[in-house]
């Protein structure tokens, strides 16, 4: 996706001047932290054609996975800010990492340079169908009625926040089981080995259709389109929860603005294309664009958000 959205901002937009246009031959880099098969590369493969037509310049996706998505991260930061190299990254990169570690390699806003919102994800709690609720409110009841007796799975830093502040709100005793990504924890939650996960809309939203989870809500602001009968969390009289689930472009820092800015609205344009929103909201996120001066205003807030939520939580890094 990044590579895409990379290619399709330069050539639509162009460079300042005919000495930063792109080289014939020289690609554009994209570094996506993420696994393939991950949510985020569903929706590369969506942008995937639309940017390659609008592309007359190679672009490569390098896949660096790993430490939630810093390896990628820091080789971004560390890359020359000459408009070829981007980095998509959300709330793990941007948010989890400076948030939860002692030591974090890298400084979300010092390091880089906000491009645009690319997607807001669809992020559900979901119960396996044995344990005995259907509601958020039949869920707080019986954890409490049964402290330490819930497992809840995780398969990245949002699920962990959001299950932990869900436990801090309600005073509830659960016990944590980690995984390396949703995929890896989803078995276990079909087999019954694990009670409940906060998870992606992509991944759980079929397993839910055939009735092979329970979803008591969402954290969208908004109820999905993906699964329409799950009430949002503030619908549920809980507004407390602030984990929101996005994914965005960064450039390295000192990066020129008018790169910054000509990426931007190209992404946004795509972004516009009914057809477009209309297949990424069939995975499970909804587009969400923005200027690079509301994205950095957004992260600015999301900082203070999850380090109040993560005290909230008692999760103190390591």
């Amino acid at each position: 996706m990044k590579a895409l959205i990379a290619c399709a901002l330069v050539l639509a937009l162009g460079f300042a001047s005919a000495q930063d246009a792109p080289q014939s031959g020289r690609a554009i880099r994209i570094i996506m932290p993420f696994p393939a098969g991950a949510t985020a590369d569903n929706v590369a493969r969506i942008l995937a054609p639309l940017l390659a037509q609008a592309l007359g310049q190679p672009v490569v996706v390098e896949n660096r996975p790993g430490a939630d998505g810093a390896i990628g991260a820091e080789l971004a930061a560390k890359s020359p800010a000459d408009g070829y190299t981007l980095l998509w990254a959300g709330n793990t990169q941007m948010l989890g990492v400076p948030t939860l570690r002692k030591t974090p390699p890298y400084d979300p806003v010092r390091d880089f340079a906000p491009i645009t919102t690319v997607v807001r994800f669809g992020f559900f709690l979901v119960v396996h169908p044995s344990t005995p609720v259907t509601t958020l409110r039949e869920l707080v009841e019986h954890a409490r009625a049964h402290p330490g007796k819930l497992n809840y799975a995780s398969g990245n830093v949002n699920g962990v926040l959001a299950a932990a502040q869900l436990a801090s709100l309600e005073k509830l005793d659960m016990v944590h089981v980690p995984y390396k990504g949703e995929p890896l924890a989803i078995p276990d939650l079909l087999e019954g080995r694990v009670d409940l996960m906060f998870a992606t809309g992509a991944i759980v939203a079929p397993l839910v259709g055939q009735k092979r989870l329970r979803a008591l809500g969402t954290l969208l602001p908004a109820r999905s389109s993906l699964l329409p009968d799950v009430p949002t969390f503030a619908e549920l009289g809980m507004p407390q929860l602030s984990v929101s689930i996005w994914g965005g472009l960064f450039a390295p820092a000192k990066t020129p603005t008018d790169i910054v800015e000509r990426y931007s609205r190209t992404i946004n344009m795509l972004l516009g294309r009914p057809e477009v929103r209309e297949q990424l909201e069939k995975q499970g996120v909804e587009p969400s664009g923005s200027t690079p001066a509301e994205f950095a205003g957004f992260l600015g807030e999301q900082l203070v958000d999850w380090a109040k939520a993560a005290r909230d939580a008692g999760l103190k890094p390591e």
